[in-house]
């Protein structure tokens, strides 16, 4: 059966086309795109889609979020991360490495690809543990992980703290060209905080943590990438310190990338002020300054992706007191959207949204992913840029609920989502 996606506006950044096409898939591949389709075709072995008033993008990649299986299934498994992407727009995901156990040995990796062919949704690429156990003491073995299916490396949710550590990281992954993504955080000055310190943590009584708790980090990673020449990628950007410490090295030629969280230009500190533990997130939503600045930083490209960092988790360990809440909140079924207000607002082009959220992460993580090329997989994202709707966790096909977006009024919505020339979400 061949399939033709007919009369959307295709964008696809990596082939500079945007403009009002038809994308033909054939088992399982993208064959072409070409203008005005004959429409006599169909019923022929041809089904043909009106995509009219539509976005046709190469499928999204999110190149940050927690799928907590092995260990924590009752907050999420790669089936149900996996429906929660597709509902999302999203064809491809890279999950981190703080399951449990820790995603830091081959059969951990295995495990994982093969939970997600047996999800048979969207394309999940693991992303390994730099450190044994997440410990920052010991590296693991990345040449095996590499040979096991892992795509990049990270300790997410925990920094490494020792520089030459970092260092050796970065040489070792390097040489066998695998990405490394960095938390960046100083503990010293991060431990015992619960939210961003500034003047509603003052009000609220909760004790912080400073932007410098990041940035620091961010300036230390930058040296390191800078003297050894290896590129490196930081994740969850969330300071106006750290935006500014990026494009500066990135105006000296130093191989840095960066992604950001749509929570951190969506939200603030002060969306704390119910001590709403669904806002407690890592790092900490910042101020109205430092949203700006993230918002700056993706127009002027200084920052390259939007990840969600979807975190999912129950109730169990939401429904507390905020000092005992666990930090994150899901996203994967809102990052869109949340995203697309940046276009609404002028901030981003269509094309630059595409680009921060397919072709970009797909470039960084080093996957044949995020074009629409004659012969790649037909992984393609339809968006309805007009579509409104309400966010109701309830309906959400994550298993967790931890969103502070609930009952938020959105525009823009993935109505289908295809992967390998397969139709795995349609909300048309």
């Amino acid at each position: 059966m061949k399939l033709v996606l007919k009369g959307g506006r295709v964008i696809d950044p990596s082939q500079s086309i945007d403009s009002e096409m038809d994308v033909i898939i054939e088992k399982g591949r993208i064959s072409g795109i070409e203008r005005d389709f004959p429409q006599k075709e169909s019923g022929t072995g041809v089904r043909i889609i009106d995509c009219r008033g539509m976005l046709v993008v190469p499928g999204l990649i999110d190149m940050h979020t927690h799928l907590r299986e092995p260990g924590f299934e009752y907050k999420e498994t790669v089936k149900t991360g996996s429906d929660a992407a597709l509902a999302g727009g999203f064809t491809s995901i890279a999950c981190m490495a703080n399951t449990d156990p820790v995603n830091d040995n081959r059969s951990v990796t295995e495990f994982i690809l093969r939970q997600a062919r047996a999800a048979d949704g969207v394309h999940v690429f693991p992303v390994a543990a730099v450190s044994r156990n997440l410990e920052g003491a010991v590296l693991t073995e990345f040449t095996d992980l590499l040979d096991a299916g892992a795509v990049a490396l990270s300790d997410d949710g925990k920094p490494i703290v020792h520089s030459g550590l970092m260092r050796n990281a970065l040489e070792y992954a390097h040489s066998l060209g695998l990405p490394l993504m960095s938390h960046c955080e100083d503990p010293g000055l991060s431990t015992g905080g619960h939210m961003n310190e500034s003047l509603v943590s003052t009000e609220l009584g909760l004790p912080g943590i400073p932007a410098i708790a990041e940035d620091i980090m961010v300036l230390r990673d930058i040296a390191i990438a800078e003297y050894t020449k290896i590129s490196l990628h930081i994740a969850h950007v969330s300071t106006a310190g750290s935006v500014r410490a990026v494009r500066d090295a990135k105006a000296r030629g130093v191989a840095i990338t960066a992604e950001t969280a749509p929570h951190y230009f969506s939200l603030t500190d002060e969306a704390l002020a119910e001590y709403s533990t669904n806002c407690k997130v890592y790092p900490p939503l910042r101020t109205a300054d430092d949203a700006e600045a993230v918002k700056e930083g993706l127009k002027d490209g200084t920052l390259d992706a939007i990840a969600s960092d979807h975190a999912p988790h129950s109730s169990i360990e939401k429904d507390v007191e905020f000092e005992y809440a666990a930090t994150g909140m899901i996203g994967l079924e809102t990052s869109l959207a949340l995203s697309y207000a940046l276009v609404h607002t002028g901030i981003l082009t269509e094309r630059q949204l595409v680009e921060k959220m397919s072709t970009n992460p797909a470039a960084i993580l080093r996957i044949p992913k995020g074009t629409l090329q004659t012969g790649v997989d037909a992984d393609v994202t339809l968006i309805d840029p007009g579509r409104t709707w309400t966010v109701d966790t309830s309906l959400f096909r994550s298993k967790s609920r931890n969103s502070p977006f609930q009952g938020w009024k959105l525009k823009g919505k993935a109505v289908m989502t295809i992967v390998s020339g397969k139709i795995k979400y349609d909300e048309r």
